[in-house]
């Protein structure tokens, strides 16, 4: 029997909902448990793969191909799970779907309405594509009180009454803010949240009080009493050091204990022991090592979530700190002495984006690497800036460029517009949609035995990455040394082997051959 926990926030938003469902994921998979996990968003967009970095941070991409929300990442990182493409949906894909059966006439003649007919589409999503979990996680974007959440807690509403309550559980995330002038925790926020969310016909069973400081006994009986708890069930979720603690800190909090109690589930307790292992890890590292990141959307590093868990997750594996000195692509555009921002780096990363606005401080990255010979990784965009770099200094192409920003004397990098996907041709163009159109997700690459890449960069990478296992992924990888103490001497096959030795990262976005025009931004 598969139960349904169902995680909504309050207050004000970036409470931290998305790490607190994959933290009760990863506590429920120690004791035992089968978990999934999902994310319904409220945005009417289709999916996030058309908008801004700094609208709503990274586009985490699924092993098929799903543009997804960054919590997803979380979500992967922690139960080791991979995420599909039924794992996240969005107003704008609801209502796309439900007017796509209005148009086929499914619904004879019908008045369309929110409710049933959107609210059914919100279930079904929830229902569907399970195979035996125990526990489905869902997380419900945005805060109580928003318009475009409306639907979704309704129809949450309407699975608590049609499974029972042996069947769900409402966890409500909510702020206890720190007045500084009167010296003291304020419980009227969360008061009044859970209020809202009561009139919306949905009694939280679980209240999760994010806070700076320990919550006195007496404020969470108040709370407990004015939210209709037990006091159990109000649980403090103060702030931690590193996110790879809060599953410890939850734990000792009780907040696993009260949902196995809440299901009537007896369970064995939850072993931590790597958890614990991670965090001692990142407290007490053997060195730290710099890479610098050069980006488009460096003011935000919610842009680059998942590459800045990666590099965390790659110096854990190697008993190492990992500092990224983000660096905004544009500076070396405008400043003649901005490459010496590079000097006693160990790496450069070059991520993903779109748009040819701080193109040339990348190319300039791209070079600072090749001359210095400082391990670069390229990631997408990244990559082609590396053979426009290689192109115009080695190759004698001083035009070379990238079709994708418009025509150029050597088109070293082009747009696809016609290719084959089973035993059809596809065929796009600039006038063709934005949204879904590149090649996403884990796909066979298959590289020439004996090629460069092929000779050097896949023997070693074999030797320190391995498959999928529970969370956290970190304990059984080989850990990789590299062949020199000196910064500069790292190969960059070393550098991308430590990069296999990552668990459960999907860069955003991964290769995306068929990348299509984008707005600049």
């Amino acid at each position: 029997m598969t139960r349904f926990i169902f995680i909504t926030g309050g207050v004000v938003s970036s409470l931290g909902k998305g790490l607190s469902a994959a933290a009760l994921g990863a506590l429920l998979q120690a004791r035992g448990f089968r978990v999934r996990l999902r994310k319904l968003d409220p945005y009417l967009n289709v999916d996030p793969g058309t908008m801004s970095p700094y609208q709503h941070g990274e586009v985490y991409v699924t092993d098929d191909g799903a543009e997804t929300d960054l919590d997803l990442g979380h979500y992967e990182r922690y139960v080791g799970v991979a995420a599909r493409r039924s794992d996240s949906v969005t107003t704008g894909r609801i209502y796309s779907t439900v007017i796509g059966r209005e148009r086929r006439g499914e619904y004879l003649g019908a008045t369309v309405q929110v409710i049933p007919h959107v609210t059914d589409a919100i279930k079904e999503f929830i229902l569907a594509d399970l195979s035996g979990e125990d526990f489905v996680i869902c997380e419900i974007g945005g805060t109580v009180g928003d318009i475009e959440s409306l639907p979704f807690l309704e129809a949450i509403r309407q699975l608590g009454n049609e499974l029972g309550r042996e069947r769900v559980l409402f966890v409500h995330l909510t702020l206890v803010p720190w007045i500084a002038s009167a010296g003291e925790l304020k419980t009227k926020p969360t008061q009044h949240s859970a209020k809202e969310l009561l009139g919306l016909g949905i009694q939280p069973d679980i209240l999760l009080c994010r806070c700076e400081r320990p919550i006195p006994p007496a404020a969470r009986k108040k709370i407990a009493l004015f939210c209709n708890l037990r006091e159990s069930r109000v649980i403090p979720a103060l702030d931690v050091e590193t996110i790879y603690a809060v599953p410890g800190a939850y734990h000792a909090e009780g907040f696993d204990r009260e949902v196995c109690s809440h299901f009537g589930l007896d369970a064995p307790e939850p072993d931590l022991d790597r958890w614990r292992e991670i965090v001692d890890l990142i407290h007490k590292p053997e060195g730290r090592v710099t890479i610098a990141v050069i980006g488009k959307y460096t003011h935000l590093p919610d842009s680059y979530k998942s590459l800045a868990e990666a590099m965390t997750h790659g110096g854990i594996a190697n008993h190492v700190g990992v500092d990224l000195d983000w660096i905004d692509s544009e500076v070396f555009e405008t400043e003649t002495e901005a490459v010496h921002k590079l000097e006693g780096v160990h790496g450069i990363l070059v991520p993903g984006g779109f748009g040819v606005r701080g193109t040339h401080g990348m190319i300039e990255a791209a070079r600072f690497a090749r001359e210095r010979r400082v391990p670069y990784f390229g990631i997408c965009f990244g990559m082609h800036m590396a053979i426009i770099e290689a192109a115009r200094d080695l190759a004698d192409l001083p035009g070379a460029g990238s079709t994708e920003f418009g025509p150029c004397r050597h088109p070293v990098v082009g747009l696809m517009t016609e290719w084959t996907r089973g035993n059809t041709v596809e065929r796009r163009n600039s006038t063709d949609d934005l949204g879904g159109t590149m090649r996403l997700g884990a796909y066979p690459a298959m590289l020439a035995p004996g090629s460069r890449v092929g000779s050097r960069i896949i023997p070693g990478i074999s030797a320190c990455n391995s498959t999928r296992n529970s969370s956290p992924n970190l304990s059984s990888r080989t850990r990789c040394s590299p062949p020199s103490s000196a910064p500069h001497s790292i190969s960059p096959a070393w550098f991308e082997m430590s990069l296999g030795a990552i668990p459960a990262i999907s860069p955003s976005p991964p290769l995306g051959a068929e990348r299509r025009l984008r707005p600049e931004w």
